[in-house]
């Protein structure tokens, strides 16, 4: 009887623990089962083979790209706009470049996930202090502090106008009290404790949409190779 995979309907050995088209584990059954009597299973073993992860050869891949990944994620890059894009390619071809020397050359998603969730520590923590860094930098040895005290309190003025606008059209009492909630978030804001805080709560926020992103990325770079490679059995 002709056996063939469930996923993509191709001609599989009898032996084999892969689909050999698409990388989709298999059962493999035993004609010398015993009855009452444990049998290996091939199966088991390809698919726990394939959902761990060699930390050392992971994490030596992870570093090499997170760190480019997170010094253009960072806010002194130029491209800190594309950072998402960036983390996620990074994850991504941290897998590539893991399964290279892994045998069988085939992981699960989830396996590809917690190594894009390393990138994405190493990658997003590198980004938030890079930008944490610039900022002091520019502030305290660069003395520009200043002008970024000057282009936060217009940031800020900018937001407040919108939001007077929004609350201009409520009735007089709730006007009144919109009024006093803006003064009293515009006064937070301007101080250096307000300041600080929304700077690093931005900066953290990016740090971990970036995490997101790069487990994104070494999930779907495992589940494209998957598709991909032919494993080794």
């Amino acid at each position: 009887m002709e056996i063939t995979c469930a996923r993509c309907h191709q001609t599989v050995e009898p032996d084999n623990c892969y689909c050999p088209t698409c990388g989709l584990p298999q059962l493999v059954y035993s004609a010398d089962a015993i009855p009452g009597q444990a049998q290996p299973d091939k199966w088991n073993e390809a698919v726990r083979d394939a959902s761990s992860v060699d930390w050392k050869p992971a994490l030596r891949a992870a570093l090499m790209l997170a760190v480019p990944a997170g010094l253009l994620s960072s806010a002194a890059s130029p491209m800190a706009f594309m950072g998402l894009f960036w983390m996620a390619a990074a994850a991504a071809w941290t897998v590539v470049l893991y399964m290279r020397g892994q045998r069988p050359a085939w992981i699960t998603i989830g396996a590809g996930a917690r190594i894009g969730l390393v990138t994405g520590l190493l990658g997003g923590w590198l980004a938030f202090a890079v930008s944490g860094g610039t900022l002091f930098a520019e502030r305290f040895v660069l003395h520009q502090s200043s002008q970024i005290d000057a282009e936060w309190k217009s940031r800020v003025v900018l937001s407040q106008q919108m939001s007077q606008q929004w609350s201009s059209g409520m009735g007089q009492a709730d006007a009144a009290e919109m009024e006093a909630a803006r003064a009293h978030i515009e006064a937070f804001l301007l101080s250096p404790e307000g300041h600080a805080g929304l700077e690093a709560f931005s900066y953290a926020s990016n740090s971990l949409f970036l995490l997101f992103f790069a487990m994104a990325g070494g999930a779907l770079g495992a589940r494209t190779l998957a598709r991909t490679r032919r494993p080794e059995v």
